[in-house]
């Protein structure tokens, strides 16, 4: 099913109703849906508080899990623990990675009880357990999530990047068509209507010793994705380091207007 704003100001949660409500639509009722509140690779796609909670009023109606993958957005990334949290939905199941295991390869499967149907011994395997990860995950959580600076620093993070991103955004708006979204410290820079520019972008900014990715369905997206642990002052040379190397592209684009093909 598309996700919230596929289609513009259409609401596809009304779609997804329709096809459940119609038995003949082509989809059986799901056992459950899995989703992103932010879309990380599929483009920083940022789902609303409204649609959340859409979702899992569709989801409780028709007897359907939630099922919210936190793996690249939660652990803090969007200010809260989980990023679901500002909505105020209650997952059946939520899976949680990456950085959870403080630098070590870690991935947990958080179920609630009732849906526990694993007995004594059978969720054991060759790969399951790392017992150096759990000790980091645990001090990493205690050290971090002991009270709400982490949570704060996130916040008051995330202004100063959107603000620098929309701000670079409107400088070049003769030039790209940029759209600017996300939330906590994950944020997209969306250049539309030429995919190839923001790969350019991430080449460029190599070139200023600031590695950054991009993602969207065609790599149209420049991912913002700082370490939430960044100092501010960090963080701001890399966002002049951007800017420095959009400047560049921009420039070598312009010069290239009059050589020859």
């Amino acid at each position: 099913m598309p996700f919230d704003g596929y289609f513009g100001d259409m609401n596809t949660m009304a779609i997804f109703r329709k096809f459940l409500e119609d038995s003949s639509s082509g989809l059986d009722i799901p056992a459950a849906v899995i989703i992103e509140t932010i879309q990380g690779e599929g483009g920083i796609n940022v789902a609303s508080k409204e649609w959340l909670q859409e979702l899992e009023s569709i989801c409780r109606e028709y007897d359907i899990l939630l099922i919210i993958d936190d793996i690249q957005v939660g652990n803090g990334r969007t200010g809260e623990f989980f990023s679901f949290e500002f909505a105020g939905i209650n997952p059946d199941i939520i899976t949680v990675s990456k950085s959870i295991g403080g630098g070590l390869p870690m991935a947990i499967v958080l179920l609630k009880p009732d849906l526990d149907q694993w007995k004594p011994g059978e969720h054991t395997g060759t790969f399951r357990g790392n017992n150096l990860a759990f000790v980091a995950a645990k001090v990493a959580i205690e050290r971090y999530w002991q009270n709400d600076d982490l949570s704060n620093a996130v916040k008051y993070k995330e202004k100063l990047l959107k603000d620098t991103l929309e701000k670079i955004a409107d400088k070049y708006k003769d030039i790209f068509d940029i759209e600017v979204r996300g939330r906590g410290m994950a944020y997209g820079f969306e250049i539309k209507g030429d995919n190839s520019v923001a790969g350019e972008i991430s080449e460029y900014a190599f070139k200023e010793n600031l590695i950054i990715e991009t993602c969207g369905s065609e790599s149209q997206v420049v991912k913002f994705l700082p370490p939430l642990i960044i100092d501010e002052e960090t963080l701001i040379e890399g966002l002049n380091r951007l800017e420095r190397a959009i400047s560049k592209l921009v420039a070598d684009k312009k010069e290239k207007l009059t050589e020859e093909f």
